[in-house]
């Protein structure tokens, strides 16, 4: 069905043909090209880290940040259980256990939590910043210090987050605050991850590149096309975070007041706009029915099959997942669009 309001839509109005067409016309269109590099450095510079590391997307990312952080069979990582489940998949990737964390009532990672999940066997926590909302941070970095943990941030959902851990990863697919199709990246202070994180996305080539491989590594590569798009997206990222700011705006002005909707907590950038909604499955389908897309929460990870925990129902993330969903949030989104919209809204619940 094609939606007159998509959920998300990419906005792709700067250098990107331009980047893209250099890369064809120059015939670097692998990811040894010089805009990976560019988009590396520009992004990581952006967001005040010393290395950028670009890969094939959020997922990759995640797992080059924890493959490189020595994560492994035996170990265990402490994820929410509100996330996109590429989140948890990452650990599994590598062999370790994700152990899961209900989140509060802003759908983040509730740190009042994380201590008592803590075991000796416990390496790394992944805070993600849902929907643009950033975890608190300062106590998630206090409590890995007390018990000499790693921070792998979890980013998709937040570039404009500055990072504080010590790898944070982002998604750069369509949907994101930035796109480059597909594609990810990681950032990081520490010169040895960076160089270690590359090495494994390049299939762990030697220097001597005699194809004689000494550990299990990846073709996580990025390629020059998919970087010279974030590239362009990068060059105009304060623009993009400023227009999707005044969405959120619109949005928290418009909804005020309307029975039987529940504005979530502010994001500190938007991603997209979540909300609570009585009767959410009959709303859905009433701006369905008006060319209006939306999208549900996350499951909990432990509703998961492969992650399954019968207790699931009584989450926190449970309980949100089941009133929760998000409306169309893109740059390019009229005020007048965001009126029909909430229009719609309103007239679903019989109000002006």
């Amino acid at each position: 069905m094609a939606f007159r309001y998509p959920v998300s839509q990419p906005h792709l109005t700067g250098r990107e043909i331009y980047y893209v067409t250099e890369a064809v016309t120059t015939g670097w269109i692998s990811s040894q090209g010089p805009f990976v590099q560019r988009f590396e450095e520009t992004f990581a510079d952006w967001n005040g880290q010393g290395h950028g590391v670009a890969c094939s997307s959020g997922t990759t990312a995640l797992t080059l940040a924890l493959r490189a952080l020595g994560i492994g069979p035996g170990d265990e990582v402490l994820v929410p259980e509100f996330t996109m489940i590429a989140s948890a998949w990452a650990v599994t990737y590598t062999g370790a256990t994700p152990v899961f964390v209900d989140c509060g009532d802003d759908l983040n990672i509730d740190v009042a939590q994380l201590e008592a999940k803590i075991t000796p066997r416990t390496k790394a926590i992944m805070p993600v910043h849902i929907y643009g909302r950033r975890c608190d941070m300062d106590a998630i970095m206090d409590l890995a210090y007390q018990y000499n943990l790693r921070v792998v941030e979890d980013s998709a959902e937040a570039h404009g987050v500055r990072p504080v851990g010590d790898i944070a990863c982002f998604s750069l697919y369509a949907n994101k605050i930035i796109s480059s199709g597909e594609g990810g990246i990681c950032l990081t202070n520490d010169t040895r991850l960076a160089e270690q994180m590359k090495h494994l996305r390049g299939m762990a080539f030697s220097k001597a590149h005699d194809f004689v491989h000494k550990k299990l590594a990846y073709n996580f590569r990025m390629t020059n096309l998919q970087a010279g798009v974030a590239l362009a997206q990068v060059e105009r990222i304060d623009e993009i975070l400023e227009l999707r700011s005044r969405i959120e705006k619109q949005y928290d002005e418009r909804l005020s007041g309307i029975p039987g909707i529940t504005r979530m907590p502010g994001r500190d950038v938007l991603w997209m706009y979540d909300l609570l909604a009585e009767g959410r499955d009959e709303l859905r389908a009433h701006l369905s029915a008006a060319g209006v897309e939306t999208r549900l929460f996350f499951q909990p990870m432990s509703r998961q099959p492969m992650y399954l925990d019968p207790k699931w129902p009584e989450l926190n993330a449970a309980r949100l997942a089941a009133q929760g969903f998000y409306l169309p949030t893109y740059v390019g989104l009229e005020e007048s669009d965001q009126d029909f919209i909430v229009d719609r809204v309103a007239e679903f619940y019989g109000s002006n």
